[in-house]
């Protein structure tokens, strides 16, 4: 099956014109004022990813998600939702929809059996469950206490915190960890640096190292190690960019209420509209050359990142004037 992605500005430039420097690209959910990359020692490059940069990495993360969970880093949390059918689940995996498109993509293509679910109490039973959460389209929020709760009704729950960074009060990190949890998070949206490929698998230390065989002996690059510790080991950029992007929401809702514009839901990361015809906004913002993100069956959607700098602001206000 064709799974249908933010980020493609080959699509946007062939039918609207223009060049990539032109464009802003608010499809996607990633932080538009990414961590700065100082230059990196030339190790990083040359040599092997190897086991001391692997380490700082993984202390890094467990300071900066608070947790005493194992960590699996992996090229994306994208490389982790390939691995998940090698957990060797047996029976029907019940997904919460709507939601990130490659869950559903993947386990079918396994020959897992794919059952969409819009509950919660949907989940019971199931033999993997899976809850993105806040959730990608439309920010629904899921309690932690709730999905420990659905840990117990189900054989192994997948939880997708790809966009908890700015809302830490969401993450299961915190708490002990379940036998048959695994919590997914990606480093490139928050951290705005999705190119570098770099994400995480959190749980009990028996099914990483199922994933850990599967993933190869270099799952992670040698720049990514060194940027990752980086970034992971920087509270005060974290604590400002969940401020700033706190206040810049608001911003955006006020825009796109502007516009005649409703908010459906969202994260820190990207906003959910309801319009009166999504494929007229998205054309009407391409227009100025500005990239937005539609969703098949969902006529009225259009899902927007948020701008970055000064100037990308004055062009979203302008696109929606």
């Amino acid at each position: 099956m064709r799974r249908d992605h933010g980020g493609d500005l080959a699509m946007a430039i062939q039918t609207f014109g223009g060049q990539p420097d032109e464009w802003i690209d608010l499809s996607t959910g990633i932080n538009r004022v990414p961590y700065p990359v100082a230059s990196l020692p030339a190790e990083a490059w040359a040599a092997l990813p190897g086991r001391i940069a692997h380490d700082r990495l993984v202390a890094a993360a467990r300071m900066a998600y608070g947790t005493g969970w194992s960590i699996l880093p992996l090229a994306g949390a994208q490389a982790a939702i390939q691995l998940l059918p090698t957990l060797g689940i047996e029976g029907p995996v019940r997904i919460v929809i709507p939601t990130y498109n490659e869950y559903a993509g993947v386990l079918a293509a396994a020959g897992h059996a794919v059952q969409p679910v819009t509950h919660l109490d949907a989940l019971e039973g199931a033999a993997m469950a899976i809850v993105v959460n806040p959730n990608n389209p439309d920010g629904r929020r899921t309690d932690p206490a709730r999905l420990t709760q659905i840990a117990r009704q189900v054989d192994l729950l997948i939880v997708d915190e790809s966009f908890a960074d700015p809302h830490p009060e969401l993450s299961m990190l915190g708490g002990d960890c379940p036998g048959n949890v695994i919590v997914l998070r990606s480093f490139g949206k928050f951290y705005g640096l999705a190119g570098m490929r770099l994400g995480f698998a959190l749980g009990a230390q028996a099914s990483l190292e199922r994933m850990r065989e599967r993933a190869g002996p270099w799952a992670v690059s040698g720049p990514a190690l060194e940027i990752g510790a980086r970034a992971l080991s920087d509270p005060g950029w974290r604590a400002t960019s969940i401020g700033r992007l706190a206040a810049e929401t608001a911003r955006a809702d006020a825009l796109a209420a502007g516009a005649g514009w409703h908010l459906v839901g969202g994260t820190a990361l990207f906003r959910l509209y309801d319009t009166p015809d999504a494929r007229a906004a998205q054309a009407r913002l391409a227009r100025d050359r500005i990239w937005s993100r539609v969703f098949p069956g969902a006529d009225r959607w259009l899902r927007l990142g948020l701008p970055g700098c000064r100037e990308e602001w004055q062009r979203l206000a302008a696109a929606l004037r």
